[in-house]
């Protein structure tokens, strides 16, 4: 298992009312299987999984990126503001 740290943005935040999340996940885990656990855990959040961004230490990446320990993974939702 690894160590990873989830920061949460929008409606991901809203849903935990959490800033960031600490989990471990198992070794050769893709960065998508992170949005996936989410989405079980809040299923309100589905209409948002084709339209999430991947964020790895501060670069954005594809869904099929592997996650090494310590990693710290944004999810990154469409968000609108003025």
């Amino acid at each position: 298992m690894i160590a990873i740290t989830v920061k949460l943005f929008a409606a991901y935040q809203e849903a935990y009312n959490l800033p960031e999340l600490n989990l471990e996940v198992p070794l050769h885990t893709p960065v998508s299987e992170v949005l996936n656990r989410i989405l079980r855990e809040h299923p309100e959040l589905e209409q948002w999984r084709n339209l999430t961004r991947f964020g790895v230490n501060f670069q954005f990446v594809e869904p099929d990126t592997i996650l090494q320990n310590g990693d710290e993974v944004a999810l990154i939702p469409p968000v609108s503001g003025g």
